[in-house]
């Protein structure tokens, strides 16, 4: 059994002003993701010579991704977890400093980002999202990360030898579920897509395989995660997150089908 080491949520103060893990974890995420996106044009030029990246192009998307991923993450969080609390206190929808986003709301807020993009940059979407779904498992995994470094997001009740206590929130061995999300929704969803984007595939597919993996992980790790307290488990003894999941497995499975018989 293991004990968080309780980390101090402050990496670096200044005075007065604090700069935190959490916001230090998203900007590798953001910066991380960029600088592979720039290594992943030269690539997909080497696969085909009529790729329409352009070396300019990740920089360019960095704006809209970090617009969709804060605003969506925020919104999603307000409407799919807690939405009669914060119709009672509106103004605290900005307050983004106490916490408070959703993957699948983030994942959403950066589609319609990309929209946005590919309207502007006369591409296919689909082509765009195939771009940037391998970029994505670094800004989960520093996320997943940032969630372990402040002991949130704890796992449920364990007698595994790995078990960890968090002592912020009781003596209870649990599962380090954030370290569980880390290993499967950033190490190995990059190796997958890393690996499959590789080869030249038909447009969506590379897509199709990021819904279909982090759905099902996400979905699995979901079994080892405290459940929110203000929500508990829904139907069928599943978690608002594995519901969430449900209609992204789901879509990947059709956009696979139909990426590949469209080719």
């Amino acid at each position: 059994m293991f004990t968080h080491p309780g980390f101090n949520p402050i990496a670096l103060q200044i005075g007065s002003f604090g700069i935190h893990w959490y916001g230090l974890m998203y900007l590798i995420g953001f910066f991380g993701g960029l600088w592979l996106g720039q290594y992943q044009v030269n690539r997909l030029r080497k696969l085909d010579p009529n790729s329409p990246w352009q070396a300019r192009d990740p920089d360019d998307m960095l704006f809209y991704i970090a617009l969709g991923v804060v605003l969506g993450g925020r919104l999603g969080y307000v409407v799919f977890y807690q939405p009669s609390y914060f119709l009672q206190h509106p103004l605290e929808i900005f307050a983004l400093w106490q916490g408070g986003m959703s993957f699948h709301g983030g994942f959403i807020g950066v589609m319609v980002a990309m929209a946005l993009f590919a309207r502007k940059r006369g591409v296919i979407w689909l082509q765009l999202m195939d771009f940037v779904a391998p970029l994505v498992p670094i800004g989960l995994g520093a996320g997943r990360l940032g969630n372990f470094i402040n002991g949130e997001l704890w796992g449920r009740p364990t007698n595994a030898d790995w078990g960890m206590v968090f002592p912020a929130v009781d003596q209870v061995a649990r599962h380090p579920s954030q370290l569980y999300e880390f290993a499967l929704e950033g190490i190995a969803l990059f190796v997958i897509l890393w690996c499959f984007a590789g080869k030249k595939r038909p447009i969506g597919a590379v897509s199709a395989m990021f819904l279909l993996c982090y759905g099902s992980f996400r979905f699995l790790v979901e079994f080892t995660r405290e459940p929110d307290s203000f929500l508990g488990l829904l139907s069928l003894g599943l978690s608002m997150g594995q519901w969430l999941c449900v209609p992204m497995i789901l879509a990947g499975l059709w956009l696979m089908r139909r990426a590949y018989r469209q080719s």
